[in-house]
């Protein structure tokens, strides 16, 4: 059988150009609190804003650290690292 479980859609660009594509439509999302994009974009980025309510939950220095990393705007940490409201 050809092919066999990929890890995550590649979306047609090269990496560097993919997680940059991923950290804007994340920090969009954190923003606006809503974006509009295609589907298997939406999927990946989702992944990430997971990954990135997951470092909220710890609420640690080195979580900050992290999200400052992915983030391109400085402001997107203080939405994301106040306490989460589930629903």
């Amino acid at each position: 059988m050809a092919g066999g479980a990929v890890k995550y859609r590649h979306l047609s660009r090269k990496s560097s150009h993919r997680k940059a594509l991923l950290r804007n439509l994340v920090t969009s999302l954190f923003e606006h609190e809503s974006i509009s994009t295609t589907w298997p974009k939406a999927k990946e980025a989702q992944r990430l804003a997971e990954k990135m309510v997951t470092l909220a939950k710890r609420n640690t220095e080195a979580s900050k650290r992290r999200a400052h990393s992915i983030f391109f705007v400085r402001v997107s940490i203080e939405l994301l690292l106040h306490p989460v409201q589930v629903l």
